[in-house]
């Protein structure tokens, strides 16, 4: 029988589809080992992640470390520069691809064998038996243990609380309890086992610790401590520009890290702050609002704390120059509400909106230019503007973030207080101007600024009866608040 070309294709086709039916199928005992890779085994691999390619004891960690002997991986965007000569068994797992060379190995998971992991910092020595210990701790502690850490060197680890908010992008650390340690602070070792390592989002994501701390709170995990330390290496003092670079990278890192976990603003146990979000030279931290209802409401968030703080930046700062000038302004919308309920922004509220006089814009002089259609930066590097969608201004924060105050120009007529371009919002409607006669101060976004002077009847006639008391999300149509 003759075989033609086209039937000896078809049987290479059929045999190539058979053998990947037969890689793919899971039957008693498991797959071949030639198909998938081999099971975990009893072991801990360690894992070098943490380290400066510029100033590193690389070297040094990985040789104490292999003489255990356990496997040691060492795990990196691309090869160490200067060149590190790693011993003999250590492995280099590059993680960035390069466009003209084959993938990385870029799924470490897939190279540890081993059912646990320890994540070692660079400068650390081995214990013989430490591991050991660590892995004990891990299987024999409550069901909820993920973690154990053994501190590095001579300064014993700080315990912490941690707290996440995710609502309001908010890592929040204090004091523990005795006996309690959610998270540690200083130089340290960390032991998990594999399957929970890469059951993680981010599972090298650096710094290291802060990365596996933030997402094991956000689990629930338990965390237990060692009381022995592994050995610091003796390693000369850091020359003045190295620790330059060295902080300027932790810090690019950490934002990086911040931005990746969705956290804006981290309280440190000593009250002190550290911001991740936008700033007056950035944008802001979200995209264009459509239909009143900004994207991080639809992902179950509220507005990030720097664009808040920014709010009430601008706030204070227009309040200030139309007080000075002498324009008649007030509490509108969804800011007199926030003032009402909390004395400051809504916590899910993108803008700030005040109402104003229309025959006062000519008073201030950055009001005057903005009318004139040439928007103008004042001396503290506040952009107003005529707005695009109508007969009303915006102050922003910056040329460059555009969060914003509006100012909405009404006048009187027939005693009732009305203006030239309505949105369509429900709460944009006329009012009577006996609501401005007088205005009244109240408390808004940390200073004192002026009011209608009955604002719960102003509030319930623009949103409702009890809209004080019930508030609602910009468009309940979209998201509603009960939905979170």
């Amino acid at each position: 029988m003759r075989v033609t070309p086209c039937q000896v294709a078809l049987a290479g086709a059929i045999s190539l589809n058979l053998l990947l039916l037969f890689c793919a199928w899971r039957g008693p005992g498991g797959s071949p080992p030639s198909c998938r890779p081999p099971r975990s085994v009893p072991g801990v691999t360690v894992l070098l992640r943490d380290f400066e390619d510029f100033d590193n004891d690389l070297a040094g960690t990985a040789r104490s470390f292999a003489s255990l002997p356990v496997p040691v991986l060492v795990a990196a965007e691309a090869a160490p520069y200067p060149p590190v000569p790693l011993p003999a068994g250590v492995r280099l797992l590059p993680l960035h691809p390069v466009a003209d060379q084959p993938p990385p190995l870029a799924h470490p998971e897939l190279h540890i064998r081993t059912r646990h992991v320890a994540l070692v910092p660079d400068g650390t020595r081995a214990v013989p038996g430490l591991l050991e210990r660590m892995r004990d701790m891990l299987e024999q502690g409550p069901s909820d243990t993920r973690l154990v850490a053994a501190p590095v060197g001579s300064v014993p680890l700080r315990c912490l609380e941690l707290r996440l908010e995710p609502r309001v992008w908010t890592a929040q650390y204090s004091t523990s309890a005795p006996g309690v340690c959610r998270v540690v602070e200083g130089t340290v070792v960390l032991l998990l086992r594999t399957r929970d390592l890469f059951a993680l989002p981010f599972p090298l994501a650096r710094p290291v610790p802060t990365a596996i701390f933030v997402q094991a709170v956000l689990r629930g995990w338990g965390l237990r401590v060692v009381p022995v330390a592994f050995p610091a290496s003796r390693r000369p003092p850091v020359s003045p520009h190295s620790h330059w670079k060295a902080e300027n990278l932790a810090e690019s890192r950490r934002l990086r890290l911040m931005r990746d976990l969705g956290i804006k603003r981290e309280v440190l146990a000593d009250g002190r702050e550290r911001w991740y979000g936008c700033g007056k030279e950035t944008a802001r931290c979200f995209s264009t609002v459509h239909a009143r209802t900004p994207q991080y409401l639809l992902a179950g968030r509220w507005t990030p704390p720097c664009c808040l703080r920014a709010l009430r930046e601008t706030a204070r700062h227009v309040a200030g120059a139309l007080e000075a000038a002498g324009v008649r302004y007030w509490l509108e919308g969804g800011s007199l509400l926030g003032a009402a309920r909390l004395g400051d922004i809504i916590p899910w509220d993108y803008d700030v909106d005040l109402g104003i006089y229309q025959e006062d814009v000519g008073k201030c002089r950055w009001l005057a230019a903005a009318a004139a259609g040439e928007p103008v930066e004042d001396a503290e590097g506040f952009l107003w503007e005529k707005a695009a969608e109508g007969d009303f201004y915006r102050v922003h924060y910056s040329r460059s973030n555009r969060l914003h105050v509006d100012l909405w120009p009404f006048y009187p007529r027939g005693g009732v207080m009305t203006k030239d371009t309505w949105l369509g919002h429900p709460q944009d409607v006329e009012f009577p101007e006996s609501f401005l006669q007088p205005r009244v101060p109240m408390a808004f976004a940390g200073f004192t600024a002026m009011a209608p002077n009955n604002a719960r009847a102003f509030l319930e006639l623009k949103f409702g009866p009890g809209a004080i008391e019930n508030p609602e999300y910009p468009n309940p149509d979209i998201k509603r608040l009960g939905q979170d």
